[in-house]
């Protein structure tokens, strides 16, 4: 893709995802000077080939499109703050950290939630684990190893930021937002295990969950980063949060849906894991607010139990349907769609942007993973 795609004519997402990775393959390949070498000849020790692994894995790539899309949405040129070209190299840069901070997030969130797969391979402890079977320690050590990777990435989102080259400007308005940004996730996450175990009927702490680890975290935050690089006002900034808060949660009920009901084969994750977990659900929440005593029994006994088989699954999920659960959260994510598009007719983004959100928005809640 040239680099005019991004300011002339419809925007080419899956060209912006190309660049993205460029800039993910380059940084990440490339030696890093404040890392001594591991051995005479200067080989890049295991973890970082498995973060450069990890990282370059096929993905959605929504976050840093996100930042991309934000930062042409408020008039990002590639010449504002700098020479030609250059904006672009700062904005696919800053996209990139995005993907980094991205993989940190979820190599640790599938520790916590002992997940045995992500993306339909085995998770990052899971495959370190399976490396070292030959020790008795092997579980333990896949568990540390994986904490190292994924603290290895923070560090390697950091490094990407300070070669991002920054303005004095642009430091000052987007460095506070990923700070914001990354106190979100972390306190959606501790939410979200606190909730999680038996089923209850707290839709409010549902959806609180929902905007902290995904609203804001995978759709307002980074597209208002990139908006905020390029220069948005703060009606720009207002406008970012109307469109991204509804579609982030359209796009987390559709994921919780796809949790329960959904293919493996499709989505690379076991349909069982957020039963098992008694992951804390609107989906849950709606079927618990709404059971007969007979239904509520059921939920109480089974959701939680980490040893619920596919037969138990099968009698939870009956229930979601009686109750009616899961056809309110299918109009829960049409509801909020629609206030996403609407927003979109009263931004002031650019017509190309807001051709590109639309788009987005359209595949968020119709996917199948």
């Amino acid at each position: 893709m040239s680099p005019q795609a991004l300011t002339t004519g419809a925007l080419d997402l899956a060209g912006i995802r190309e660049r993205v990775d460029a800039a993910l393959t380059d940084f990440l390949r490339r030696p890093s000077s404040r890392v001594p070498p591991q051995n005479r000849r200067g080989h890049r020790h295991d973890l970082d080939r498995a973060l450069t692994d990890y990282v370059l894995a096929p993905g959605k790539r929504i976050r840093p499109l996100l930042c991309v899309i934000g930062w042409q949405a408020a008039g990002g040129d590639g010449g504002r703050d700098g020479g030609e070209g250059e904006g672009e190299e700062t904005v696919m840069r800053l996209a990139a950290s995005l993907e980094l901070f991205h993989a940190f997030a979820l190599i640790h969130d599938d520790i916590l939630d002992d997940s045995d797969t992500r993306r339909g391979l085995p998770s990052a402890h899971r495959a370190f684990a399976a490396r070292h079977r030959g020790r008795p320690d092997a579980d333990v050590l896949g568990r540390n190893l994986a904490v190292l990777l994924g603290d290895l990435a923070l560090v390697r989102c950091d490094g990407i930021l300070h070669t991002a080259g920054f303005t004095e400007r642009q430091r000052h308005a987007v460095l506070p937002l990923i700070d914001t940004m990354r106190n979100e996730v972390v306190l959606g996450q501790y939410l979200d295990l606190h909730t999680a175990g038996s089923p209850t009927d707290d839709i409010d702490r549902a959806l609180t969950v929902i905007r902290l680890k995904t609203a804001r975290y995978t759709v307002e935050r980074p597209l208002q980063l990139g908006a905020a690089l390029a220069g948005g006002d703060a009606q720009t900034l207002h406008a970012c949060s109307a469109y991204a808060l509804p579609l982030g949660e359209a796009f987390q009920l559709r994921d919780d849906l796809l949790g329960t009901f959904g293919d493996p084969s499709v989505t690379g994750k076991p349909v069982t894991e957020d039963l098992r977990s008694g992951k804390a659900t609107v989906l849950m929440a709606l079927a618990v607010r709404r059971a007969a005593p007979r239904q509520a029994e059921l939920l109480d006994r089974l959701v939680g139990n980490p040893r619920m088989d596919e037969e138990g699954a099968m009698a939870v999920r009956r229930v979601l349907e009686a109750t009616g659960a899961r056809a309110t959260v299918e109009k829960m994510i049409s509801d909020r769609y629609g206030m996403a598009v609407a927003a979109l007719d009263r931004s002031p983004f650019s017509p190309h942007a807001t051709e590109a959100l639309r788009r987005i928005a359209a595949g968020a809640v119709v996917r199948t993973a």
